[in-house]
């Protein structure tokens, strides 16, 4: 007897339909073809116990497996429903009238139990595309799956109840969820705010000028001015996610397994903070089963490199591409892979190796050569691509108790948004253009060019400064969200004033400091 049962196998933020064949003769070998990987052929061991220890007999025949399309590998163990799922049924312990309406993911734990697995969501989207009646999934992954309407997702806890469904012995109810009500729920729910932050009213500004406008920013100072702290408050005063961008980080962490438990969508901008020891694969995505890196994990969030230079410099420089081209291809010899990484790159260093360069309080110990061989570990075309340079000092201990609180997120945010409207209204003639960050050299041309006052200004400032084209570009991009803030249709000198302040790191004094 021949029955075919229905998954899919994940590549990227893609699925492709899975066909499992499943014949039964007589004889005693088990045969599973189709480009399999060890942990799926490891299956037939789970699905042995998992029967048995539900009352069920593994058949004692020939079995063959056929895992269709055969040019694509099938790795992981989400296999393991569909596939004990077909045995049953080739074996009549299961009746296959409905087997082709359904798609089927699930691990099987040795007592039957269906375990979580990744990427439910982008499934749960080709199903519905593919126009299967419904989705069965396990318990754990209900809630990630059932995102997408108009297709009946089951949530599951053991084979049994999958028999038992297929069977028609038990009736069960499809899982549905208001999405737009969980996810708007929680959009303004922040654990850190700026009203914590007191004074550094500099740095909140440009903190709030890198989110008007999506631009990257490096923060430069001592141990202890707050750098970190204000890093983490970034994500509460960024606009709020879309349904459409949820949707698609959803996807993101559903397909890397990094969704919690009992989650939806994702309804907060990521903020991903690895550690400087990361490595490239880490960093970028990869590994033999590719999976999204911490860029991708960062996609319509913020991505934040605590002490930079203590960064591999390699490792760097792999962000050089994502950060213009906001996705990131993985292309080894035997596949090719692309996720997004459209994120805000924010980093926090220290001016010098002992931390204390330029710093009032303190004396540095650092020798000028000690100081730029600690600046040249970030390279030129690096730095180039972060838009907003800021210089932190300490807040002084005898400040900092009358300094009263800072503004609230919630009013900076309010001025982002506005701001961000602008520039949606602005840019809803250019497809993938959202912010000022964005902009194509033609854009800013035609959106940020400034008067002849405010040319001289600039050019007076690349002359100084020496700066590079792309950092020509870079302050244009920062003088138009200052504009967009402060609700101006040009850019005027005193935008591009601000703007070229924000490149603290471009000048050439850090070593005759002291």
């Amino acid at each position: 007897m021949l029955v075919k049962t229905y998954c899919a196998a994940v590549n990227g933020l893609e699925a492709t339909i899975v066909t499992i064949e499943v014949s039964i003769t007589r004889g005693t070998f088990y045969h599973l073809t189709g480009l399999a990987d060890e942990a799926v052929r490891e299956s037939h061991d789970r699905i042995v116990a998992a029967l048995l220890n539900n009352g069920y007999k593994f058949p004692v025949a020939d079995i063959t497996v056929n895992m269709a399309p055969a040019d694509i590998r099938k790795e992981g163990s989400g296999y393991d429903l569909p596939l004990a799922i077909g045995i049953l049924a080739a074996n009549g312990n299961i009746k296959s009238d409905s087997l082709n309406d359904y798609m089927l993911i699930g691990e099987l734990g040795l007592d039957g139990k269906l375990q979580p697995v990744r990427g439910a969501l982008p499934i749960a989207i080709k199903a519905r595309a593919e126009h299967y009646k419904g989705l069965i999934v396990p318990k754990q992954n209900i809630k990630e799956a059932a995102v997408v309407n108009n297709i009946n997702v089951y949530g599951m806890e053991n084979i049994v109840d999958v028999i038992n469904f297929f069977n028609g012995e038990q009736n069960f109810e499809p899982t549905v969820i208001d999405t737009r009500k969980e996810f708007y729920e929680h959009q303004s729910e922040f654990e850190f705010d700026f009203s914590d932050v007191r004074g550094q009213e500099n740095v909140k500004r440009a903190l709030e000028v890198a989110a008007a406008g999506g631009h990257n920013l490096a923060m430069i100072g001592p141990p202890g001015s707050g750098k970190s702290m204000m890093a983490k408050r970034l994500p509460s005063i960024l606009p709020p996610l879309s349904l459409a961008e949820s949707l698609e980080t959803t996807q993101v962490h559903s397909v890397a397994g990094k969704l919690g438990k009992n989650m939806s969508l994702i309804s907060q901008r990521p903020f991903r903070s690895p550690h400087h020891t990361i490595s490239q694969v880490a960093l970028v995505g990869g590994g033999i089963n590719p999976q999204p890196g911490e860029i991708s994990l960062a996609h319509n969030g913020v991505l934040f490199a605590d002490e930079l230079p203590e960064f591999s410099k390699s490792t760097l420089e792999v962000l050089r591409q994502p950060l213009e081209d906001r996705k990131i291809t993985i292309s080894r010899a035997k596949y090719t892979v692309e996720f997004p990484c459209s994120f805000m790159f924010v980093a926090s260093m220290n001016p010098c190796p002992c931390g204390y360069y330029g710093d009032p309080t303190h004396h540095c110990v650092c020798t000028p050569g000690q100081i730029q061989h600690y600046m040249n570990k970030i390279s030129g075309p690096l730095l180039d691509r972060i838009d907003i340079q800021i210089e932190i000092s300490p807040v002084p201990f005898k400040d900092i108790s009358k300094t009263a609180p800072g503004e609230s997120s919630k009013y900076i945010r309010e001025r982002v948004i506005k701001a961000r409207k602008r520039q949606e209204e602005r840019y809803k003639g250019y497809k993938g253009i959202h912010c000022n960050a964005q902009m194509s050299e033609r854009m800013i041309h035609q959106f940020a060019e400034p008067d002849s006052q405010g040319m001289e200004l600039l050019r007076m400032a690349m002359e100084r400064l020496n700066l590079s084209a792309r950092a020509y570009n870079r302050i244009l991009k920062v003088a138009r969200t200052i504009a967009d803030l402060e609700d101006y249709d040009n850019v005027q000198p005193q935008h591009l004033g601000e703007a070229i302040s924000y490149r603290n790191l471009d000048r050439g004094d850090w070593a005759e400091r002291g």
